[in-house]
């Protein structure tokens, strides 16, 4: 009986040890950081490494309201980039553009405007009008363009998303995460010309007309906060308020979301204090920009022996504010038997960058420009050329 009670002095003795260790863990954990505690979620990346700074449920489908119109932007810019559209072509509003309702730009049936001032439209004063009017040039109808939007998505591995349609008015199966928005604000961002027209706080459309418009940035932390440029506002009843920031300071570019907020004020407010928080305790390491030649891969029957392998996007590496980088160190692994015809932005290979045994970022290295199958005389002359000695 004794050895029964010593035991359980020595187990209350043990206990009273643990529980103030215990205690002290719950209150560090209670000590860490939290961001937009009233949000439905929120998340904070970092650009380049695609690195995830803060997240508050940020895998949970909600609906997004205007920032809808960021995978819309995306499918634009990528169309510009791949030369399928030029910033001076002339949209055609249709019946159907011109009705939307909500947030718009005030189209009429039959009007044109140029895909620049349609982009300005819609990054600057969420314009649903001007969104439907590129959905239907680019996928013949807005389900059409619905259905590309849905396979971008699924290309670029979100989970969490479906789209119904292209600006974000409310209707069924149409949702997103604060996860899937930042990668969907990686993406576009890959193409910097985005915040020429997302950066804009005021400006007009129709200037030369007789009824100028006047734009006015539904993003207000675009005049507020130095650095902020982008990218896209939200808000339904459904949805509450939302918003997909993004800034760059010294290099660094962050991506800053909310979704579900109760109101506009509060919504800023997270997503200052949340940009404020990346920028004070991270840097990033800038290795290389977008379109930077990293390796020549040889092309079998091309017009050209090789096409050049250029990163796809910028590359960085991210540290805490103080660490080394000493340990940094590139692989390249290039796509074998690559055959032509080349389209402009075909994955070639990818660069690996480590910091000491630790893969930190893996980025696709792309053709930088289209290459059609060699002529017959072009194929005979290096044979003949293969026969020649020195």
């Amino acid at each position: 009986m004794k050895k029964v009670i010593a035991g359980l002095i020595s187990l209350s003795l043990v206990m009273s040890v643990m529980l103030p260790t215990a205690t002290a863990a719950e209150k560090e954990n209670k000590t860490e950081v939290m961001f937009a505690e009233n949000a439905s979620s929120a998340i904070v990346m970092e650009r380049d490494t695609g690195e995830i700074l803060y997240e508050h449920n940020s895998e949970e489908s909600l609906p997004p309201a205007s920032m809808t119109k960021i995978m819309t932007m995306l499918l634009i810019m990528e169309a510009i980039d791949k030369e399928q559209l030029k910033y001076e072509d002339m949209i055609r509003v249709s019946e159907n553009a011109a009705s939307m309702g909500g947030s718009q730009i005030f189209l009429e049936p039959g009007e044109e405007m140029s895909v620049q001032d349609m982009l300005k439209g819609i990054a600057v004063a969420s314009g649903n009008d001007a969104s439907v009017a590129m959905a239907e040039h680019l996928g013949g109808t807005e389900a059409g363009f619905s259905e590309m939007m849905n396979e971008k998505a699924e290309e670029l591995g979100l989970k969490k998303t479906h789209f119904s349609n292209s600006n974000g008015l409310p209707v069924d199966n149409h949702y997103t995460s604060a996860h899937d928005l930042a990668i969907m604000a990686k993406e576009l961002l890959k193409y910097e010309d985005i915040t020429k027209f997302t950066g804009i706080y005021e400006d007009y459309l129709r200037s030369d007309t007789e009824k100028p418009f006047w734009l006015v940035n539904t993003n207000k932390l675009v005049r507020f906060y130095p650095g902020v440029d982008g990218l896209k506002t939200g808000y339904t009843k459904e949805a509450k308020y939302g918003l997909t920031a993004t800034a760059e300071k010294d290099g660094m570019r962050i991506i800053a979301v909310v979704m579900g907020s109760p109101s506009p004020k509060e919504r800023n407010a997270d997503v200052t204090s949340m940009l404020d928080y990346a920028f004070s305790q991270f840097t990033t390491h800038k290795l290389h920009e977008r379109n930077d030649l990293i390796a020549e891969v040889k092309v079998s029957k091309g017009q050209k022996k090789n096409a050049n392998a250029v990163t796809g996007e910028s590359v960085s590496i991210l540290t805490k504010k103080g660490e080394s980088t000493d340990e940094v160190k590139e692989t390249v692994e290039l796509v074998e038997d690559v055959k032509a015809p080349i389209q402009k932005g075909d994955e070639l290979g990818t660069l690996i960058i480590k910091n000491g045994d630790t893969v930190v970022s893996e980025t696709p290295l792309v053709a930088d420009e289209e290459m059609m199958e060699a002529s017959w005389w072009t194929l005979f002359k290096r044979v003949l050329g293969g026969f020649g000695g020195n």
